[in-house]
């Protein structure tokens, strides 16, 4: 197994039919909210990774039906601050946007030491308080994706 993560990771929107977003303030960063996020493992599909990373961070579990791809990714550079998690001369990374529709706002178990509280709040303002512009614009685009399932 590599000590290097691998560049390729999973954002995960987990929102309500009413449109209200889950979001994750990270321990690191205090004042730094996101979706559900994290790298992919050697050996696992890009929907593992979306199940495994869900249920790490929050509690949630879904299966991979639950889940939607929504065939999106982005290509960011890899903040300075985590390159030395990755393979030296690795500076960007492959994201792939899934999202998972709950009934309601419920109560989750955040990851200890990767995420300091949780809360819930409508896609406008969620997207306003993301640090990513990836995620940003994620929730941006959720009112279209969700109308786009329901068709």
């Amino acid at each position: 197994m590599s000590q290097y993560k691998l560049p390729v990771s999973v954002l995960v929107v987990i929102h309500t039919p009413e449109l209200l977003v889950l979001l994750l303030e990270r321990a690191a960063h205090a004042g730094y909210w996101q979706s559900v996020t994290g790298s992919q493992e050697a050996g696992e599909s890009l929907v593992e990774t979306a199940t495994r990373e869900l249920s790490e961070e929050t509690g949630i579990t879904a299966t991979a039906a639950e889940l939607r791809d929504w065939k999106l990714t982005n290509r960011y550079e890899i903040f300075a601050e985590w390159r030395h998690r990755y393979a030296p001369g690795v500076l960007h990374n492959t994201e792939h946007v899934f999202s998972l529709q709950v009934p309601n706002p419920r109560p989750v178990t955040v990851a200890a030491g990767e995420h300091l509280g949780y809360c819930w709040l409508p896609w406008r303002e969620a997207a306003a308080r993301c640090f990513s512009w990836s995620n940003r614009d994620a929730l941006l685009m959720l009112p279209e994706r969700v109308s786009q399932a329901r068709r």
